[in-house]
């Protein structure tokens, strides 16, 4: 089945917010303190992704940007992107609904995300944090050709710290597709 990829909008928040802690709770079980993942966290990203998506950010080249992939009409995942300070840009979110991973979705995201970077950001890096332990995203972002760049501890939330990796992508002299 083909996956659409667009643009999301603030009428997507809740549905994105649902994702979002249902991913958590199935990727970090085991992983991230378990009162981190307990009921308290779907009303946290919904207040989350409704401020988010209504935000006004000012300038283009500083709005984060929600890739939303559907199928049959319904979101299976999102990612998003966020511009950062230093000329980097921030994949801070892609998640796929679980079950439905493996199918390439993920794949169709992250495609999505190098070419708005390359496209809207030239010249930009794009980097994410991910969990050392999240094998599987580890996995799935070397595939993607990711550079383990940081190996560092990430505070979330609560005061917890848990080892990350940074993993980057280059866009230097590329325009639009795939990056280097």
């Amino acid at each position: 089945m083909d996956v659409t990829i667009r643009r999301g909008t603030a009428d997507d928040s809740e549905t994105v917010a649902e994702l979002h802690a249902l991913s958590w709770r199935t990727a970090y079980t085991g992983i991230v303190p378990e009162q981190a993942l307990g009921d308290g966290m779907a009303a946290e990203r919904r207040e989350m992704w409704e401020l988010r998506l209504a935000a006004d950010y000012g300038e283009p080249a500083n709005t984060p940007e929600l890739l939303i992939a559907e199928q049959a009409g319904s979101i299976v995942g999102f990612a998003y992107v966020v511009p950062q300070p230093d000329g980097r840009v921030l994949l801070e979110n892609l998640h796929v609904r679980p079950g439905r991973t493996g199918g390439g979705i993920g794949r169709a995201l992250f495609d999505a995300v190098s070419d708005h970077v390359a496209t809207c950001h030239p010249g930009a890096d794009l980097y994410l944090e991910v969990l050392r332990d999240n094998t599987r995203a580890v996995a799935f972002y070397e595939r993607e050709g990711g550079r383990r760049t940081a190996e560092q501890e990430g505070i979330f939330p609560g005061g917890y710290a848990l080892p990350e990796y940074e993993y980057t992508w280059s866009f230097a002299g590329v325009r639009g597709g795939s990056p280097t």
